[in-house]
């Protein structure tokens, strides 16, 4: 918390930006908790609410493309080596490829609010080989929600703003159960279009 304090107060928001590329490329920064700490102060009046919020949206944008280049660039061997080394594990690996693979803009969307999940969506989408366009237009969307949220949230909190990690845990939860939902909803809706498209050729 200390180091986080530290650049917001000498770098501003450069330093905002600089620590979210770091975060959302997966080194081990806890992001919810610095950007409600923008938040907070944005309460206080050390910082302006649009600057930080054009400030953390773009650090979320820019971790989220660089993450897709080394996605791109290098694949799934060099996630699976250094991944460890920032708590990225086998079965996070695992769980982000499969959610991907059924629900990918889903993923890309809502992937900021679940750690781990964030920190994978854009290299899966590179290794899936999925259109850099369509992926900007979900990954940037998700980008703001999500910064605007947890700013908003730390403005809102005020002195409290140390509460986040309880919504964080309580909310991540709700979203986990939201996108195994909506899983269980596509796959009963493709066995429901394969019945009907074969039911069609008879």
């Amino acid at each position: 918390m200390q180091h986080i304090n530290f650049l917001i107060e000498h770098f501003g928001y450069i330093g905002i930006i600089v620590v979210l590329i770091g975060g959302i490329v997966g080194l081990p920064i806890p992001d919810e908790v610095l950007l409600t700490y923008v938040g907070y102060n944005v309460f206080q009046g050390n910082l302006k609410f649009i600057l930080s919020l054009l400030s953390a949206f773009s650090g979320a944008a820019g971790g989220i493309s660089l993450s897709y280049y080394i996605g791109y660039r290098f694949g799934l061997p060099l996630l699976k080596k250094y991944g460890p080394k920032f708590h990225i594990t086998e079965s996070k690996i695992n769980l982000t490829k499969n959610l991907f693979r059924k629900i990918g803009p889903t993923v890309l969307f809502i992937g900021y609010f679940i750690p781990g999940v964030r920190h994978l969506a854009a290299y899966m989408a590179a290794i899936n080989n999925y259109p850099f366009r369509k992926f900007i237009v979900y990954a940037y969307s998700g980008a703001f929600v999500w910064t605007f949220t947890f700013i908003t949230l730390g403005r809102k909190l005020g002195e409290n703003w140390g509460q986040v990690e309880m919504y964080v845990t309580k909310y991540s939860l709700y979203l986990i159960l939201f996108i195994v939902l909506l899983f269980v909803f596509y796959y009963l809706w493709k066995i429901k279009s394969k019945k009907v498209s074969l039911g069609t050729k008879h």
